[in-house]
């Protein structure tokens, strides 16, 4: 297996970082890795905003519902839907663009900011940084909106911290593969046999790592999926000029 593919089969999350700045041409080589991914049609509707500010760090930290390694990390990278910028081109060419109104275009600006989160963590991670994607800048889309100064058809959809490592995580353990890797056609019948599989697997982790308040992967994700946890996205997003009727 080469270091490529060790990096990323051993991914984890960091929540504890040294009060150390990296240095810029790791930082542009980081940013770079996420310019380069592929993107729908070419379209790029994908923009990063690198934060490196304390004071608007600290207030990320705060409107992501009080996360404090976004506030300790050096740097926070927010990545944003970005149908402001295609407009500009769409307009020049002389036509109008309506692509924004459709739940596609959300659908496929999300999937392009995740390609470039991917691979910036691959890219921080081999640089031998600690990182941590995160979902709870939309918690309040539009605190973020005003701080980012983000115009009209765009939506900051999630963010990334990256450091120098204070203390490293642990490696979780995954449900089953049979979950997630499907042959040909998508395998239904043993779901239940192995999320309670799982179940027992992720309660042996959280004792051995000292957590006795971690819940079983059927428990934890009730608690979240039980109801719409984030509900401001949707309107947030109609405000920002998207539609999601068609």
């Amino acid at each position: 297996m080469n270091e490529t593919l060790r990096l990323m089969q051993q991914h984890h999350s960091v929540r504890s970082y040294q009060d150390k700045p990296v240095a810029p041409e790791v930082l542009d080589a980081i940013l770079d890795a996420g310019w380069k991914g592929p993107t729908s049609i070419n379209g790029q509707q994908v923009s990063l905003v690198v934060v490196q500010d304390a004071e608007r760090r600290r207030r990320i930290a705060e409107i992501a519902g009080g996360q404090p390694w976004i506030a300790q990390a050096p740097v926070f990278i927010v990545a944003v839907i970005d149908f402001h910028k295609t407009r500009v081109g769409v307009e020049m060419a002389g036509l109008e663009q309506r692509v924004h109104t459709s739940v596609e275009a959300f659908a496929v600006g999300a999937v392009d900011a995740g390609i470039a989160l991917g691979n910036m963590m691959t890219a921080a991670r081999s640089a031998g940084l600690g990182v941590v994607p995160i979902g709870g800048i939309r918690r309040d889309p539009q605190a973020m909106i005003d701080l980012l100064a983000l115009p009209e058809l765009t939506f900051p959809v999630a963010g990334m911290v990256i450091g120098h490592i204070d203390q490293d995580g642990s490696l979780k353990p995954r449900l089953p593969r049979a979950t997630f890797v499907h042959q040909e056609r998508y395998q239904a019948g043993e779901l239940s046999a192995h999320i309670a599989s799982y179940d027992k697997t992720l309660t042996q982790y959280w004792q051995h790592i000292g957590r006795p308040d971690g819940q079983p992967w059927s428990a934890n994700t009730a608690n979240y999926y039980q109801h719409v946890y984030f509900p401001k996205v949707a309107p947030v997003a109609r405000s920002q000029g998207f539609g999601f009727d068609l």
